[in-house]
C-alpha cells in the first residue's frame, strides 16, 4: 500500500511540472501556471491516475501468476492456510487398578500401566471440516474415528466417514471412565462408517444417519474401540445397511436449567456369511439429560432386538460382539435402564479447575429371563490444566470383565469391585 502511494505521488508531481511554461528557467512554483491551463491540467492528472491504477492492477495480476518471481507462491500460501486450519492434539493416560476378583491384583495391592496414547486431528480447510483420532493401547492400536464434513450457512452439518452413531444420551451415556451397559452392547459411544446429517433449530436438534457397515469394514477383527457384531466360530453375523434417527428438544434453552428430552430409533440388517442371507436388528430409546445449576441428571430407557439369519443349529437368542481385542456374547433381545446423577463442586483450590462427582447406574434386562447384568460407578472427575483424572469405584454384577459375568445367559449372581484411577495428560 505504501509503495503504491509513493509511486502515485511522484508521477502526479511530474505531470504538474509540465503545466508550467517557466520550467526551463527552473522556477517550479505552481502559482505561475496560467489560469486557462487549469482545466487541461486536471484532465492530464485524471488520465495519469487511471494509467497508474491500470499498471498497479497489472502488477498484482503478474505477482499472482508468479511472473515477477514472487518468493511465495499460491500453493505455498494455500498450504500455510491449511496448516493453520488443522490442529493436532492428543493425550496419554495411565491406570492404577485394584480388582477384588483377581488374586494377583489383591496380592500385589493393585496394578498400574499405560491405558492409551492417542493422537487427534481437528480443523477446517477450505470450508471442509475434518476430525480424526488414532489410539495406541499396549495390546492393540486402532482408529477411533475419522470423518470429513461440511457446515452449511444455517449451521447444519453433514459428516462422511467413521463417526459417532446418534443414539440416546450424547455425547456419552455416563460420566465415568468405564462407562456402563449401553456401551458394552454397542448402543453407547458407538462409531460406524456412513453419512450423517445434523441440524439445530433453536431448541430442536435432529440427526439422521445411514451406516453401510461397522467402522473397520472387517467384522472378523475385534481390535476396535466400539462394540459391534464380530464374526467368529459359528457366529458369522455382521452389521450392514443401518439407519439412525435422533430427535431432541431442550427446555429452558439458554437458562441456568436446561433439560433435553429426546427419542432415538435404529434399524439395520444383519448379514450372515454362512447362509448368505440377511436378518435384521432394531433399537429404540427415550432419554432425559437435565443440567440445572451444578446438577446433571441423566435418564434413559432403551430396547434392542437381533433377528439373525443363522444356519440351523446356531442359537439365535445370543449374538457375538467384540472390541478391545476380545469378544463375548450378549442377549439377542433386552431392555436397558440408565440412571446417572452428577454434581459439579466448586473447587477450593486455585490449581484445580473442576471437580465433578457422580453415581452412574445401568442395568440390562434380558428377554429370556436370564440373570440381569448391573453396574454402578461412584466416583469423581478432576480437571487441573492439561491433567484430567478419574477416580472410580466400580461395582458390577454379571458383567463382562468382572469375574465370570455375562451379558448373555448364565454368568454369576455376585458383585465384584474395581478401584480404577485413570490419570491423563492432554494437549
Amino acid at each position: 500500500m505504501n509503495g503504491s502511494s509513493e509511486r502515485r505521488v511522484g508521477r502526479f508531481s511530474f505531470g504538474f511540472l509540465r503545466c508550467s511554461p517557466l520550467i526551463i528557467s527552473g522556477l517550479l512554483s505552481p502559482l505561475l501556471c496560467a489560469a486557462d491551463d487549469t482545466e487541461a491540467l486536471r484532465e492530464q492528472v485524471q488520465r495519469l491516475q487511471e494509467r497508474v491504477e491500470a499498471l498497479e492492477e497489472e502488477t498484482v495480476t503478474a505477482e499472482r501468476r508468479g511472473d515477477l518471481g514472487a518468493s511465495v507462491s499460491e500453493a505455498d500460501v494455500t498450504a500455510a492456510e491449511e496448516t493453520d486450519g488443522v490442529h493436532v492434539g492428543g493425550a496419554v493416560r495411565f491406570n492404577l487398578v485394584h480388582r477384588d476378583f483377581v488374586q494377583a491384583s489383591q496380592d500385589k495391592y493393585g496394578e498400574s500401566g499405560l491405558d492409551v496414547f492417542r493422537l487427534n486431528v481437528d480443523g477446517e480447510v477450505d470450508n471442509i471440516l475434518v476430525s480424526a483420532e488414532y489410539r495406541f493401547y499396549s495390546y492393540m492400536h486402532t482408529l477411533h474415528h475419522g470423518w470429513i464434513g461440511y457446515e452449511f450457512d444455517d449451521q447444519s452439518q453433514v459428516q462422511f466417514g467413521i463417526h459417532r452413531v446418534p443414539f440416546g444420551l450424547l455425547p456419552y451415556p455416563a460420566h465415568n471412565a468405564w462407562f456402563g451397559v449401553p456401551y458394552y452392547v454397542g448402543l453407547g459411544d458407538d462409531y460406524d462408517m456412513g453419512l450423517k446429517y445434523e441440524r439445530t433449530d433453536g431448541a430442536w436438534n435432529t440427526q439422521l444417519a445411514f451406516y453401510k457397515n461397522e467402522e473397520l469394514n472387517d467384522a472378523t477383527d475385534p481390535e476396535r474401540y466400539s462394540f459391534d457384531l464380530i464374526r467368529g466360530g459359528d457366529q458369522q453375523n455382521e452389521e450392514v445397511n443401518q439407519l439412525n434417527a435422533r430427535v431432541a428438544y431442550t427446555f429452558g434453552l439458554g437458562t441456568n436449567c436446561e433439560t433435553e428430552v429426546g427419542a432415538s430409533a435404529q434399524a439395520g440388517e444383519v448379514y450372515n456369511t454362512t447362509t448368505g442371507r440377511r436378518g435384521d436388528h432394531s433399537a429404540g430409546a427415550a432419554h432425559l439429560d437435565s443440567r440445572c445449576g451444578r446438577w446433571n441428571l441423566q435418564l434413559k430407557g432403551a430396547s434392542y432386538e437381533y433377528d439373525p439369519a443363522n444356519p440351523q443349529g446356531v442359537d439365535p437368542r445370543t449374538v457375538q460382539v467384540g472390541a478391545f481385542a476380545g469378544t463375548y456374547d450378549i442377549a439377542g433381545e433386552a431392555d436397558i435402564l440408565v440412571a446417572n446423577l452428577a454434581y459439579n463442586l466448586p473447587s477450593p483450590w486455585e490449581s484445580v479447575d473442576s471437580i465433578t462427582c457422580y453415581n452412574d447406574y445401568s442395568r440390562l434386562y434380558k428377554a429370556d429371563r436370564a440373570l440381569d447384568s448391573r453396574i454402578n460407578t461412584l466416583g469423581c472427575a478432576i480437571g487441573s490444566g492439561p491433567l484430567f483424572t478419574y477416580v472410580d469405584y466400580i461395582m458390577a454384577n454379571n458383567m463382562p470383565y468382572f469375574g465370570s459375568g455375562s451379558l448373555a445367559g448364565g454368568g454369576e449372581d455376585e458383585w465384584h469391585s474395581r478401584l480404577n484411577i485413570n490419570i491423563g495428560f492432554y494437549w
